[in-house]
């Protein structure tokens, strides 16, 4: 998810981002492993480490508050945020093997701000979805993690667990925002070029 963050010092109820990482090319709309329910996550050591790192690397390198793996060509359900929620305070964390749970009933209030993905850069459009998300899943060495938040945090766990499902948020828009969204993208893609952000 696209947006640049705040620069304070973040929560990490589970631990640190893992750093070291490389940058990555970004993964486009369009590319089949964006489109399919990514594979679960069995096996819990160095190669997923270090593709959360190459994960972290490239999501700060697109100046993006999360990412997930298919965003860097990985068939895995795994992403990884550094994102504020309504009071500006910023959470980071790594979540493999999403579950979301929203507010259903008279506990569930729409939030239609804009929303921005990294795999289609340069383009923003309004979104509805519930301004308050839970995302529980495993971290990096297969232990419990769970996220809460509001705001753009609450939007940010929402599109990411979508991308391990293969859910773009371009599905969730009518055809006239959908339409809007391409034709901003396409205004911008000359600042994105084939490799960005890594070349």
């Amino acid at each position: 998810m696209s947006t640049a963050a705040p620069s304070d010092e973040p929560l990490a109820p589970h631990g640190p981002l893992p750093a070291g990482g490389t940058v990555r090319p970004m993964t486009r709309w369009g590319t089949p492993v964006m489109h399919r329910p990514q594979q679960q996550v069995t096996t819990y050591d160095d190669a997923l480490r270090a593709l959360a790192a190459d994960m972290v690397a490239t999501m700060y390198a697109a100046d993006g508050v999360g990412l997930a793996a298919c965003q860097v060509g990985e068939d895995v359900a795994m992403f990884v945020f550094d994102c504020p929620d309504d009071d500006g305070r910023r959470t980071v964390g790594v979540v493999c093997n999403p579950v979301l749970t929203l507010p259903e009933g008279r506990d569930r209030h729409l939030d239609e701000g804009d929303e921005g993905c990294l795999s289609l850069p340069g383009a923003f459009v309004e979104c509805a979805r519930p301004d308050f998300a839970t995302v529980t899943g495993s971290g990096l060495d297969g232990e419990p993690v769970s996220f809460s938040g509001t705001g753009l945090l609450a939007r940010c766990l929402q599109h990411e667990t979508d991308h391990t499902q293969g859910t773009v948020f371009g599905d969730r828009l009518p055809t006239k925002l959908r339409k809007k969204l391409q034709k901003a993208h396409e205004k911008a893609a000359e600042s994105y070029p084939a490799g960005w952000p890594a070349s």
